[in-house]
């Protein structure tokens, strides 16, 4: 890998992981030697809204917030979001979006449409998109609550780093009780 600054964005709406995917990314380049930086936002997360999480590393990291332009990989857990955050893209960076779709609440009342178009969009302008139904990988390894970890298992096949340490990570990361699904869901991300 590439000892410049790396920069992840991950992005979905609350009550999907997203927080935890980028807790989990983050230890794991700590890991692998790397000096790393989170930042988050939640906004409205507990109800429903956006919430995007940065995730920076290399050789020496001095911001955990990657500018506009600056991102190599977009994570998307829902797919509106990824339309909101493709303007932090670098031209050839590369998408990973989950076919979930959770409406704002201007769709649930009739004022907006949700974006049918929307992956459409994204493969038009990026050359690297993987797109997944990370919620029925996940179902298939026990819980649809480990969605976030099928895709993290996406992102892992785009970055050079040992399996094992991803392994680890989420060892320490879920209780025994999740773990094997967790790890389940993780390896079939990985696949995809």
């Amino acid at each position: 890998m590439d000892e410049s600054v790396r920069s992840v964005l991950l992005v979905g709406v609350g009550g999907q992981g997203t927080i935890m995917a980028s807790d989990i990314l983050s230890a794991v380049m700590i890991g692998a030697g790397f000096d790393a930086k989170k930042s988050e936002v939640h906004g409205m997360a507990q109800r429903g809204g956006c919430v995007s999480s940065h995730v920076r590393f290399g050789s020496k990291v001095y911001s955990p917030l990657a500018g506009k332009g600056d991102v190599d990989v977009l994570v998307s857990f829902e797919k509106l979001e990824t339309l909101r955050y493709l303007e932090y893209l670098k031209a050839d960076g590369k998408v990973i979006i989950n076919e979930e779709e959770i409406y704002p609440p201007s769709v649930n009342l009739g004022e907006a449409e949700y974006p049918r178009d929307a992956i459409d969009f994204v493969k038009e302008h990026f050359k690297d998109v993987k797109v997944v139904n990370a919620t029925a990988m996940a179902l298939r390894s026990g819980d649809k609550r480990m969605a976030n970890t099928v895709i993290l298992g996406v992102l892992s096949s785009w970055l050079d780093i040992e399996v094992g340490i991803w392994e680890d990570v989420l060892k320490k990361s879920f209780s025994p009780k999740i773990l094997e699904g967790n790890i389940n869901a993780f390896r079939s991300g990985r696949g995809v």
